[in-house]
């Protein structure tokens, strides 16, 4: 008889939590996962999916725009239906979920409904009942973070952004990351009008300067009001709408106030300290590099462990877990040359060391920078500018970092992920015949490079 109900009871499925789960049955041992709210976590209900579907969306009054230059006339007033697009997310995200039920009963999973609690180190409740498991993964994911602002309950974050019952027509988002400026270029392409407000000097903390200063440049160049070096100090009421008071003694008249000013680990409430497991100070789940925790048989992934929060990272953190843990083969997730992407307008993609970063590891390095207009805009007249950069180590002439933005910079970023990851050099670079005429050409075509700083 079994000593445990499970030899492995996951909390959370998402898109670490079931993938772990599923490699886990497919390597003999009995699974169970918990969860309170949707299959599919963050990514699939308020976040990756909706987000890149409300992108899409907003591109299309640039594209009507544009479309006059090749000839074609669009008849009639354009109507954007607010409506009609979360009715059309709505579908498709219900679609996922059932995906994500059937590939849990397919792998043998077991599929549990309810908020999951740890008792103790090998103990579950899910409302009254108890599960027993020989291991215990956390996968609980993050949640926006608010800062503690007189009127903060007046303000959006971005889970509330996928459900808003009327599009409004003059927001302000605060916040300087990722989620903040593809939020700012998703209202504004639907046809609001867009304010940020950013507290440091230049946003995007973290990636290349020269692409914080080329997404910049874009999102003005498109009408986005980006204001740098200010803060909110408060948010009221006023009519309709709302206030928002800066910290330069201005105010802002809003009808929607987004705050995406970080995430946080979903760990509150879980019972992890009554079994032990040690937590950081923001309530990440502290793990070794084979996301084990400080008590032995409990581990975790994903961004409760806040480690890269990525959707692809917490499927690689499950599948490593899942081979070490039932399969005796020791895995340990590669956090080296992960790409990523900013669906942004213009997009970003950025794979590899920054400028910065190789300056100090590596030394003397070589930076190749161009820019240019894309092709398409030659008919059009739009004023829009892409931006590509290659970092290269000097002895060795290995490339160390590509970056970029612009038209399909996700797409384009995601193929020299893997030259990266092969080491390839400049010269193998050089060496490849470019698609012509594309934009990605321009990444085997760089020959001029920067002048060191300081260099006359």
């Amino acid at each position: 008889m079994a000593r445990y109900d499970y030899d492995l009871f996951t909390i959370g499925a998402g898109s670490g939590g079931v993938r772990a789960s599923r490699v886990a049955s497919s390597l003999g041992a009995r699974v169970a996962v918990a969860e309170d709210t949707y299959l599919g976590g963050t990514c699939v209900n308020a976040g990756c999916i909706p987000k890149k579907l409300f992108v899409y969306a907003s591109h299309y009054r640039e594209d009507f725009e544009d479309a006059a230059a090749y000839g074609w006339s669009i008849g009639g007033p354009r109507r954007f239906d607010w409506k009609s697009l979360l009715e059309n997310k709505d579908n498709e995200i219900a679609r996922l979920n059932r995906v994500y039920a059937r590939l849990l009963d397919e792998a043998g999973v077991e599929r549990i409904e309810g908020r999951a609690t740890l008792l103790d180190a090998h103990t579950v409740a899910v409302g009254e009942r108890r599960h027993t498991a020989a291991n215990i993964l956390v996968a609980t994911g993050s949640k926006p973070w608010l800062p503690p602002v007189p009127g903060i309950e007046h303000a959006i974050t971005s889970d509330h952004t996928f459900h808003l019952e009327r599009f409004p027509d003059r927001v302000v988002v605060v916040g300087g990351g990722y989620i903040a400026v593809e939020f700012a270029g998703i209202f504004h392409g639907m046809g609001a009008a867009v304010t940020q407000l950013y507290r440091g000097p230049l946003f995007l903390r973290g990636f290349d300067d020269d692409v914080r200063r080329a997404l910049a440049a874009g999102m003005r160049k498109k009408g986005i009001d980006l204001r740098f070096e200010k803060n909110a100090t408060a948010i009221e009421r006023s009519g309709s709408g709302l206030r928002v008071r800066v910290d330069d003694g201005s105010a802002l008249e809003a009808d929607q106030v987004l705050y995406a000013t970080g995430r946080v680990p979903k760990t509150a409430s879980l019972g992890l300290e009554k079994a032990g497991v040690e937590l950081d100070g923001s309530g990440a789940v502290m793990v070794d590099e084979y996301s084990r925790s400080s008590v032995p048989n409990i581990y975790a992934v994903g961004d409760c462990t806040d480690r890269i929060m990525l959707t692809p990272m917490a499927i690689a953190e499950g599948v490593a877990f899942a081979r070490t843990v039932f399969a005796g083969t020791p895995t340990r997730p590669d956090y080296e040359g992960v790409p990523t992407a900013i669906f942004s307008q213009p997009q970003v993609g950025s794979v590899g060391l920054t400028e910065a970063e190789a300056r100090e590891r590596c030394g003397e390095i070589d930076v190749y920078r161009s820019e240019f207009r894309p092709m398409k805009h030659t008919l059009t007249g739009r004023d829009e500018t892409a931006m590509m950069k290659l970092v290269v180590e000097r002895a060795s002439g290995r490339v160390l970092g590509c970056h970029m933005v612009g038209p399909d910079a996700a797409e384009i970023t995601q193929g020299l992920a893997i030259a990266l990851k092969c080491g390839a050099t400049k010269a193998q670079f050089d060496a490849t015949i470019g698609i012509h005429p594309t934009a990605a050409e321009e990444f085997v075509t760089m020959r001029e490079r920067i002048p060191d700083p300081g260099s006359p």
